[in-house]
């Protein structure tokens, strides 16, 4: 028997990373679940992302899926690693749950030339120092400065993206930043909503730094698992169809989604 993939986030920025997702492997069934109504997961403890992120993956288990990808940088800072160590085991051991700080950290020193990387996340994220451990795992020789960025989500969130405060939170992080690290040459987007801010990084960034967003990191690193795990991708049902839920309004998911899928969504209410 076969089932989608599940794509998990608190909200609406894993959308920007299962676009890529989809553009990489149509050929697949997927069920995307936004956690909107506890949503953001960004300045919770630990505990509490563990509890919701738990919550969530158990709902993609009922629904069937062999497999979930926690498309959230602070679902997966927080709580994969319990998850996958000690969860899985005893809900479901032939199941996967995977992540997106780990695929990124494997390939971000291809982005460096001066070994110096720029962070850019939640306060959860950056605070787990989850991608200086990763990064320092596979790329000891690179330097990692991180930057929590806490009004970028509810700006994204709110639909204030584009305005004028949009551009005085997004100078404020990238001063701080590069005040700490004026020798960086990359910086990575380290939570799925800083994509519709991508544009006004690069504004107030120094000519030559590059902005490394995941989604194609992700889709890549997706790609490549199916491939070396036949036994996970022969479970999952291949017939293009997507499902969208959300915890919270379907019509408020539907609005704000389109802006990160890059297409209209149509979504359904669940509850967990």
């Amino acid at each position: 028997m076969t089932a989608p993939i599940g794509i998990f986030d608190s909200g609406y920025g894993g959308l920007t990373v299962f676009r890529s997702i989809v553009a990489k492997l149509p050929q697949y069934d997927y069920i995307y679940l936004g956690d909107n109504a506890r949503a953001p997961y960004g300045n919770r403890s630990f505990d509490t992302v563990h509890e919701y992120t738990l919550d969530c993956v158990k709902w993609f288990f009922r629904m069937g899926c062999p497999l979930v990808i926690l498309a959230c940088n602070t679902a997966s800072a927080k709580a994969l690693r319990t998850i996958q160590q000690q969860d899985l085991p005893l809900l479901a051991p032939d199941k996967r749950v995977l992540g997106v700080i780990r695929p990124t950290a494997e390939v971000i020193g291809n982005y460096t030339r001066n070994h110096s990387v720029g962070v850019l996340g939640t306060v959860g994220t950056v605070k787990s120092d989850s991608y200086k451990l990763e990064i320092g795992h596979f790329f000891p020789n690179i330097k990692v400065q991180q930057q929590a960025c806490p009004m970028w989500v509810p700006l994204i969130e709110n639909g204030d993206y584009d305005s004028e405060s949009a551009d005085y939170y997004v100078k404020k992080y990238l001063d701080e930043l590069l005040t700490q690290a004026p020798d960086l040459d990359t910086v990575l987007l380290a939570c799925t909503h800083y994509p519709l801010l991508a544009d006004k990084i690069r504004k107030y960034l120094p000519t030559g730094i590059a902005v490394v967003s995941q989604g194609d990191i992700v889709a890549d690193s997706l790609s490549d698992y199916l491939r070396r795990h036949p036994e996970v991708e022969q479970c999952i049902s291949a017939t293009g169809k997507i499902d969208f839920y959300t915890t919270d309004s379907p019509e408020d998911f539907n609005e704000h989604g389109s802006l990160f899928f890059g297409r209209s969504v149509s979504s359904k209410h669940t509850e967990l």
